[in-house]
């Protein structure tokens, strides 16, 4: 049997890059939704972040401690943490870049020519030791929603794809879950509908941006009907 305390507070991610144990920040994001339990799904990611900057040297300090203990010495590193009155509490420190398409949300701006380059791009020039490892993260504002799974059924129509990409500050949506497709709601999923993700000059127009576009979007998602197996005669729910 495992017993945990729950830890209240905010929560926020952080990605950074291990170059012989010297741990770089590329961005804190805010989490602006409410994570409570017992369970649920991360949805936004935005960064800058909006907590105050003794706040986020807090979180730098606490990463830098995690990673010096678990070892880590070269290369990326995701992490989560949950801040309160009582400090900041790691939640999560791994030795990978951010998942799924999230990296998306992450520009870095070289130094010479104004041009832009993604995380995994980055990452490569440091593994490789090429140059521009060091480029900085764009100024603007950005974020990614990771788009929830309302409730599980079988994905039949997607709707308001091309409205949502219209709305301002939007520069991309992915839908990732594949038509007809069963899809199960959290805590059992473990997948989302697709990602959304917007820049704007401020933090709160990329969160604003994110839950208009996605209120455009409407999923059609169907229960599975039973199935009688042939042989023992039960029912059970079909494969979708």
């Amino acid at each position: 049997m495992l017993v945990e305390g729950y830890l209240p507070g905010r929560e926020v991610a952080v990605e950074g890059l291990l170059t012989d144990g010297t741990l770089r920040i590329l961005a804190i994001f805010d989490k602006p939704e409410p994570l409570e339990g017992p369970y649920f799904e991360e949805t936004i990611y935005v960064t800058p972040s909006r907590l105050l900057k003794l706040q986020q040297r807090a979180i730098e300090a606490s990463a830098k401690s995690a990673v010096q203990a678990l070892g880590l010495i070269h290369g990326p590193i995701h992490a989560e943490f949950r801040i309160n009155d009582e400090g900041v509490w790691p939640l999560e420190v791994a030795p990978r870049p951010i998942g799924g398409l999230c990296a998306r949300a992450l520009r870095f701006k070289e130094k010479e020519g104004g041009e832009t380059i993604g995380l995994e791009e980055l990452l490569l020039r440091h593994a490789l030791e090429l140059p521009g490892a060091d480029c900085p993260r764009e100024e603007s504002s950005s974020g990614v929603m990771m788009i929830p799974v309302p409730r599980s059924g079988v994905l039949e129509k997607v709707e308001g794809e091309d409205a949502s990409r219209g709305t301002t500050g939007i520069t991309g949506l992915e839908i990732t879950a594949r038509l007809y497709d069963y899809i199960v709601a959290w805590p059992e999923g473990s997948s989302y509908l697709g990602f959304l993700f917007a820049r704007a000059a401020e933090p709160a127009q990329v969160e604003e941006a994110l839950h208009e576009a996605h209120a455009k979007l409407k999923f059609t998602l169907t229960p599975r009907l039973p199935v009688e197996h042939p042989v023992t005669r039960g029912t059970t729910a079909g494969e979708g």
